[in-house]
């Protein structure tokens, strides 16, 4: 009932906080399962396993947020798991043979855990070396007959710390732990190395895992002239193919792609100056046809709706920025967790204290009508707010680029040009990248 409760009020918050999206390729496993993610975002990459699946998951931990007070009770209630670390305490480390044995037992019961085996959130572009903690609670498993699957879980973020910004969580292909069985007590470390680095090719496959945070908007401003020269949508998919690409693009023709780079970094800069966000909208034409329909929208929009959005101004202006400053001395891997949490709680205790004073102030008729309608016009107002900035882009490019032919001519042109380089590399490396990329030996 606590897990049931707890997922569902999580897996609530994160979608208000988040744009989530979800990449499953089949059913939802079943039986012995360990899902194994990558680590950018501290405790927001464990609750978003609330949204990927419906099963109750036994999450594994670091110890010291055992000692925290709202967290611990959380991980307690939850029935997670301690992982004592050299880092925290290596007087302690002897503790985790009971940790690996507990959930070497869910396992064989049926149960799913995940775990990050990289060991720590952090900001990297690339995975970090994986610990093999992962396979050898498996392979422990696995021995006593339990048909155990890992599943990897790729977590990417437009801007972790953003709210409403974009995550796409994206599950992996399932991994057969018995095909990792050692033969023998000698080839244990062997099998135990040969599991993590499957689990790490696994990784790579549902991550961008770029070498440099200066290929990122290459990679963005690729993709989107791609979708642009083949008429498609922006595809997440993709994005890890033009990953891949970048790094072998560099290694092979490095003056080459040094070139392009320069070339895509600065149409997205030129871009951004006209207050474009995609290739796409360089060719708009604004035409009364077009124009009318969207002023009228815009007009009632204004009308019905500003009114009811100031009125959500108003009651949540103390509530809505606390998040923001709580966050603020966080370091960023831990920005969007402080943020996330605070808000959760400032968020719960505003809406039972406003229930509270209307009860209280006109009855519980009042009180009742608050309770129910203070979570409406929050989200009423996000959405407002949300569809305001889209307005507001829409108006910007309209008086940027509405009466500028030739700058938007130019910018058009060179985006075309671009676009069919970009084509061609993707052409050029197209049959080496989307075939799965071997692992380096994690030791």
């Amino acid at each position: 009932m606590f897990y049931a409760c707890v997922r569902a009020v999580m897996a609530l918050a994160l979608r208000l906080f988040y744009r989530v999206k979800v990449n499953t390729p089949g059913e939802a496993p079943s039986g012995p399962v360990l899902f194994v993610g990558n680590h950018p975002n501290g405790l927001i990459d464990p609750a978003l396993v609330f949204i990927l699946t419906r099963r109750q998951v036994t999450f594994m931990a670091k110890a010291p947020l055992f000692k925290l007070p709202v967290i611990g009770w959380l991980l307690r209630g939850l029935d997670a798991l301690p992982v004592y670390r050299k880092q925290d305490d290596p007087t302690q480390m002897g503790r985790n043979e009971g940790t690996l044995d507990a959930a070497k037992g869910a396992l064989v019961q049926g149960r799913a855990i995940t775990i990050f085996p990289e060991g720590k959130s952090h900001s990297e572009p690339a995975l970090a070396e994986l610990k093999t903690g992962a396979a050898r609670i498996a392979l422990n498993a696995a021995r006593e007959g339990a048909p155990v699957r890992i599943v990897p879980v790729g977590l990417t973020y437009a801007e972790k710390n953003v709210f409403r910004s974009e995550v796409l969580i994206d599950q992996g292909a399932p991994i057969d732990v018995a095909a990792f069985l050692p033969k023998d007590a000698a080839s244990e470390q062997d099998a135990v190395r040969a599991l993590t680095e499957r689990v790490a090719e696994g990784l790579r496959s549902v991550t961008l895992n770029l070498e440099q945070w200066a290929d990122l908007p290459v990679v963005h401003v690729a993709e989107q002239l791609y979708a642009f020269r083949q008429g498609g949508t922006l595809a997440p998919e993709r994005l890890r193919l033009w990953a891949r690409g970048v790094r072998l693009f560099r290694a092979e023709e490095p003056e080459r792609y040094e070139r392009l780079r320069q070339h895509l970094s600065s149409f997205g800069h030129r871009m951004s100056l006209v207050q474009a966000t995609r290739p796409e909208e360089l060719s708009v034409e604004y035409r009364p046809a077009n124009v009318v329909p969207f002023v009228v929208k815009t007009l009632l929009r204004l009308v019905f709706g500003l009114p009811l959005f100031a009125v959500g101004l108003a009651l949540f202006a103390i509530p809505y920025p606390l998040p923001r400053m709580a966050a603020r001395r966080a370091e960023l891997d831990i920005q969007a967790t402080v943020k996330f949490l605070t808000a959760v709680v400032v968020s719960l205790v505003w809406w039972w204290g406003l229930t509270a004073v209307a009860a209280v102030g006109g009855g519980w008729g009042w009180g009742l009508g608050t309770f129910v309608g203070v979570p409406s016009l929050a989200l009423f107002t996000l959405s407002f707010a949300e569809r305001w900035d889209a307005i507001r882009h829409d108006l910007e490019l309209f008086f940027t680029l509405g009466n500028r032919k030739r700058l938007k001519a130019r910018l058009l042109a060179e985006g075309e040009r671009l676009a069919g380089e970009v084509e061609r590399v993707a052409e050029e490396y197209r049959p080496r990248i989307e075939v799965p990329e071997a692992s380096p030996v994690v030791r």
